[in-house]
């Protein structure tokens, strides 16, 4: 476990080319002076510097651990493993312990168990979405059919759970037992609420709680427990995951319907096709005339809907700035996370911690 932080610091080249003017030697003014200069890494880039060393070993029992003698597991397993995420969780996990510093070594095998129990969820999810992309290429379900992608998300959890028993900490096991339990609530709160009209702002509160929260903050709360935390310091960074993956999964909701396609790696409008109740949908129906919902719950759940009727629904949540208002409650829980930061000692982990709350948000501006 690393016990101390390496922050990113971005280099320059330190070279003054000198050109022959005549008889005199001349330093030469570089028409591109932003080329003189690496630019400031962004807070991702901070966060995956620091941990740099604990993410290699993360990265290496990810890869040792999708292994199976049936030959299907590790190709569809690799496929998504490899298809460009970021491994955010279990960044946060490796980070939370070096925050600590008073590590137990158990940092590696919980963080693992986190992006397995993450990516299981993307299996089955985009079998229970019907979902034809993930992360900018076709989902694991269209290559290998949905059957096989149930299966390995299936084999992914189990993988997951023997790296946590292997670290003998039981509350730790306890923490990511229970926060797989509460995501397939979740999954299944979502579910029954799939095209209901009548779905509130608390369900949808509890659905983002249960499906993305949790594992943020359990991702964080396992961290910190392994980097040696006391029960405060525990409970901190437990509320700021839990609060991080509340804004997360809010600007997503919002950037379904205002982002690009390139960037979602999916299909600008696929939550209104899936008929999912997001914040954006529920504000609007709250606040439009009749002829208006009408209109949004004619497209919801539609799974063929045009460009043209998604582009109708969106013109009603700018009526009434519904990915604004979305946004705007997104910011107010990375206030709470930043602020859960707020009694621990100041170090550079705390402050890339707190960065990275606001580059999450950041990404719909």
């Amino acid at each position: 476990m690393a016990g101390s932080v390496r922050p990113y610091m971005g280099r320059s080249d330190g070279l003054n080319p000198i050109c022959r003017c005549g008889n005199k030697d001349v330093t030469a003014v570089s028409v591109l002076p932003q080329m003189k200069e690496k630019p400031v890494a962004n807070p991702v880039e901070r966060l995956m510097a620091a941990t740099a060393e604990d993410m290699a070993r993360v990265n290496a029992l990810i890869l040792d651990r999708a292994h199976s003698h049936v030959d299907m597991v590790p190709e569809l397993a690799r496929y998504l493993i490899d298809s460009g995420g970021k491994r955010l969780r279990p960044m946060l996990t490796v980070a939370t312990a070096i925050l600590f510093g008073r590590g137990t070594g158990n940092a590696v095998n919980f963080a693992a168990a986190v992006e397995f129990m993450h990516n299981a969820t993307l299996l089955h999810d985009d079998v229970v979405d019907e979902s034809d992309m993930r992360r900018g290429k076709p989902a694991a379900r269209m290559v290998w059919g949905n059957k096989a992608s149930i299966l390995v998300g299936d084999f992914l959890l189990g993988q997951a759970f023997m790296m946590m028993v292997e670290t003998g900490d039981i509350g730790a096991l306890g923490v990511l037992s229970a926060a797989s339990a509460v995501m397939a609530e979740g999954e299944v709160f979502q579910l029954a609420k799939t095209g209901d009209l009548a779905t509130t702002e608390a369900d949808y509160a509890e659905v983002i709680r249960a499906k993305t929260a949790v594992l943020f903050k359990a991702a964080c709360e396992v961290g910190a427990m392994s980097g040696g935390a006391d029960q405060a310091g525990r409970e901190a960074l437990a509320l700021y995951g839990l609060e991080l993956g509340n804004a997360f999964q809010l600007v997503d909701d919002a950037l379904d319907y205002g982002g690009q396609s390139g960037t979602l790696g999916k299909n600008v409008g696929d939550d209104l096709r899936e008929g999912k109740m997001t914040l954006p949908v529920i504000l609007a129906l709250a606040d439009g005339t009749e002829a208006e919902r009408s209109v949004i719950a004619a497209a919801l759940g539609k799974v063929d809907a045009s460009d043209l009727e998604v582009q109708q629904v969106v013109a009603i949540f700018n009526r009434y700035d519904t990915l604004k208002r979305t946004l705007d409650k997104a910011e107010g829980h990375a206030e709470a996370a930043i602020a859960a930061l707020s009694e621990l000692p100041d170090s550079e982990m705390k402050s890339i911690l707190a960065d990275v709350v606001r580059h999450s948000v950041g990404r719909a501006s």
